[in-house]
């Protein structure tokens, strides 16, 4: 499938677009709203912080997916 949003872990993105992609950089509220089936985890190095921090996306059945060193379905 394809990423139709992205939501920051910061605050300072929020409102704008992916550069190249125009995907929108939304915030957490949506993701809540949405109830993506993958969370892509892109700051491989925060991964832990940022899955916990999420870990509510389990609740209906969603992973969470890393890119970094290799993609993995977590």
């Amino acid at each position: 499938t394809q990423a139709k949003t992205l939501f920051p872990y910061t605050t300072l993105f929020r409102s704008r677009f992916l550069p190249g992609s125009h995907i929108p950089v939304v915030a957490e509220s949506v993701l809540r709203a949405t109830k993506p089936d993958y969370v892509l985890v892109l700051p491989w190095n925060l991964k832990e912080e940022i899955t916990t921090q999420l870990a509510y996306i389990r609740e209906w059945g969603g992973k969470f997916v890393t890119a970094v060193p290799k993609l993995t379905i977590l």
